[in-house]
């Protein structure tokens, strides 16, 4: 036991002693992002750091659930959990097995707009470690026993999440919000498309991942040489083109409407929304700003000030910005006794109010500008987490000077800009929101 709270303290350390380091860096505008391009023309954004001889991979690909086929909804979800069970010439134990015995991480996932892969190896382990990422893209088995046994376990996240009131409410927000729009669809499916995708539904979908649209970043000891040559290796094999990925905007419907799905529990799981901003708006710095001193800053922000620690109505309340390709959402969430729900909602939008129609204080300005300043830093704790964001930036076209302007540019925010971007979203009136429980005190 010594020995193992000796390692995770010294783990530790280096986690704290990393993330200060990335602050100080990041403050400079140190962080040195490399383009890197293979001779085969493939491109990835590399952060290069011998200190620990170890690297990441993250690869995003466009379109997620969005590419699913009507009535075979799910299917993206059930792909990303088949791709490490077996592939080329290895089914699932000895794909497993291959990687523990080089201590290899890969993992994949499907999100609305996206599909993403990850890889970390040790660097004696580089070659070995993307040959594997490669037979897993580009040859993945789909054998019938791994498919079955995936689908088994993605129904009973379905059933599970059909009990919780989390889910629930998240799910009525979504399907309220977005009914005729794929955005409507749950990202898992249901129990009935579920059961109805088979392999070829699989492999088709498999089909849609090509290199066009695929947005790679690479942290830790890795030169650009060596990746320029297993960029090539790795994904050379991915067809150059594919099923064009054309997301059809729109925007939220049900303002105004207060939708209530009863269940018999002790408190209400309540979530809120509207039409939000994208990465591409000017204002989108500013709004983010105003979403922070709003509820997207913990303990400084505005809603948690007033609904927890003043009247102590809930443990916890929060709002966020969210851009996907078809459309932006500012939402939030707070769960409170049944009895207290009519009183959260109205502090949330007295709030939006006050916010909207009064501005920020320059001293509260300056707080949530360094809490904003300060949490990026952190993000950047590991080769992992970097080369996340470096696939990120990509995949939202924020540029590769983001990572080095952005904290310049919270900082470049005004009172006034805050004031003006609250007064363009901040609806408090036109909220879609959704109650899950038995509340009381609404009208």
């Amino acid at each position: 036991m010594i020995r193992i709270l000796s390692i995770a303290l010294g783990f530790f350390a280096f986690a704290m002693v990393s993330a200060a380091n990335a602050q100080e860096d990041h403050e400079q505008g140190l962080v040195e992002i490399q383009r890197v391009v293979s001779p085969g023309g493939i491109e990835a954004w590399l952060v290069q750091d011998d200190f620990v001889p170890i690297v990441a991979v993250r690869i995003g690909f466009y379109g997620g659930a969005t590419r699913d086929v009507p009535g075979k909804e799910g299917t993206a979800r059930l792909a990303s959990w088949l791709y490490d069970e077996g592939a080329g010439e290895m089914d699932s134990i000895a794909f497993q097995n291959r990687l523990e015995e080089h201590a290899i991480r890969m993992g994949f996932g499907s999100g609305r707009d996206r599909f993403n892969a990850s890889m970390q190896t040790l660097t004696v382990n580089l070659d070995e470690a993307f040959g594997m990422l490669r037979l897993a893209l580009t040859e993945p088995r789909f054998d019938a026993e791994a498919v079955e046994r995936m689908r088994r376990s993605l129904l009973s996240q379905i059933a599970q999440s059909e009990r919780d009131p989390g889910s629930i409410a998240n799910r009525t927000f979504w399907e309220a919000a977005f009914g005729g729009h794929r955005y409507g669809i749950p990202l898992s499916g249901t129990r009935e498309t579920v059961e109805l995708i088979n392999v070829d539904d699989l492999r088709n979908f498999h089909g849609t991942l090509n290199r066009r649209d695929m947005r790679i970043g690479v942290a830790g000891d890795i030169d650009p040489e060596t990746l320029g040559r297993l960029l090539d290796e790795t994904f050379g094999d991915l067809p150059a083109s594919g099923p064009a990925y054309e997301p059809q905007s729109t925007v939220p419907a049900g303002a105004g409407e207060t939708i209530i799905v009863q269940s018999p529990n002790p408190q209400s799981v309540v979530i809120f929304g509207g039409e939000g901003i994208g990465y591409d708006d000017p204002d989108y710095m500013a709004a983010m700003v105003m979403n922070a001193v709003l509820g997207g800053a913990s303990f400084s922000s505005r809603l948690m000030q007033v609904v927890r620690v003043q009247n102590g109505l809930a443990y916890s309340v929060n709002s966020s910005l969210s851009t996907y390709d078809a459309v932006t959402l500012l939402s939030g969430s707070v769960g409170t006794e049944n009895a207290r729900v009519g009183e959260s909602i109205d502090l949330i939008r007295s709030e939006m109010t006050r916010l909207r129609d009064e501005g920020v204080e320059p001293g509260e300005l300056e707080q949530i500008q360094t809490y904003l300043t300060g949490a990026y830093a952190l993000g950047f704790d590991s080769n992992g987490s970097i080369a996340n964001r470096l696939a990120f930036y990509q995949l939202e076209d924020l540029g590769i000077d983001y990572i080095n302007t952005r904290n310049a540019r919270v900082r470049a925010v005004t009172a006034e800009d805050v004031h003006r971007v609250a007064e363009r979203l901040l609806r408090p009136d036109d909220l879609l929101v959704v109650v899950v429980g038995e509340p009381e005190g609404l009208e």
